[in-house]
């Protein structure tokens, strides 16, 4: 629990004396007296119950416990930075463009929700999203033509210089049409000779559902076809005898409709992090940080964690 003798003046006092390597300095900077600073230190080590700072003939060095602080006071005050800079924009009716990519999953099922919020706090600006496979939308999010992606976690090497703020968890479905025989089907196994939309091997899931065949001791499935398109799985799911292995968000709406039979079939290996991708080394604009924060609310409202 935060002690409440902590105040934000502590954590700027601390962090640029910890910057300036001097509390001469630090208090110029922040147009405070060296007596009214070292107060403000002081105070500090007292509410920490540590000494942080030392003082040398150099000026001052930072001790263990201090580095361990400067860590999270420096995100506190960045965090609280950008809180307020939010909160401005939203005041201001923040005109321009937030670019949003997201996994199939998320395009179905949360994005939506996600939108309509942002649109709330954001009504002069303008969201701008497009859906696709994992590869394609990390690679435009380097690129610059997207400020955020949504979607599953990546494997490592896709995923450099990428950050992941987890949202919720998500696994895959078996799904066919409504009256297809094997709607009672608790296993893989039974599937047989019946065609299968599976994932292709640059699909954000499909090294989990290639886990899940080996743990059920499957080989590949004779009729199998390679597609994470939500409009061609449907159709083709809907059209005739096939069975669809695909992302529980992208047809959700589809089985509490009753368009789409979920299979009885265990698939909890399958369950990996859905979450927000944002280049790592970039501040997030305004705009950027009001929309994850309606992903985050949207993912709430939806009961999705």
């Amino acid at each position: 629990m935060i002690d409440r003798r902590l105040k934000v003046r502590h954590l700027q006092a601390f962090v640029e004396i910890a910057r300036q390597k001097s509390l001469k300095r630090a208090a110029e900077i922040l147009n405070l007296t060296q007596p009214a600073i070292s107060k403000t230190l002081k105070e500090l080590e007292d509410i920490a119950g540590v000494t942080l700072l030392e003082r040398s003939r150099g000026g001052v060095v930072m001790t263990l416990e201090g580095d361990v602080f400067l860590r999270y006071a420096t995100s506190s005050l960045t965090a609280i930075d950008q809180a307020m800079t939010s909160i401005s924009a939203i005041r201001k009716g923040e005109r321009g463009r937030v670019a949003v990519g997201a996994l199939p999953s998320v395009a179905a099922r949360m994005l939506p929700q996600a939108v309509q919020l942002f649109t709330r706090l954001a009504p002069n600006a303008t969201p701008q999203v497009e859906d696709g496979p994992h590869g394609f939308l990390v690679d435009r999010l380097r690129a610059g033509k997207l400020d955020l992606v949504i979607g599953r976690l990546g494997k490592p090497d896709t995923m450099k210089g990428i950050s992941f703020t987890q949202l919720y968890a998500e696994d895959v479905v078996v799904v066919c049409a409504p009256g297809h025989p094997l709607a009672e089907a608790g296993a893989l196994t039974d599937i047989g000779d019946y065609p299968v939309i599976y994932p292709p091997k640059d699909a954000a899931i499909r090294p989990l559902v290639d886990r899940m065949m080996i743990a059920d001791g499957m080989g590949d499935f004779p009729r199998r076809i390679e597609s994470v398109s939500a409009a061609f799985g449907r159709g083709f799911t809907l059209g005739g005898d096939a069975l669809w292995i695909i992302s529980t968000g992208v047809v959700a709406g589809d089985i509490a409709a009753g368009r789409l039979i979920a299979l009885p079939i265990k698939t909890g290996l399958t369950a990996g992090p859905i979450g927000v991708m944002a280049r790592a080394e970039d501040d997030l604009t305004p705009l950027a940080q009001m929309f994850r924060q309606a992903a985050i609310r949207a993912v709430e409202d939806l009961a999705l964690s």
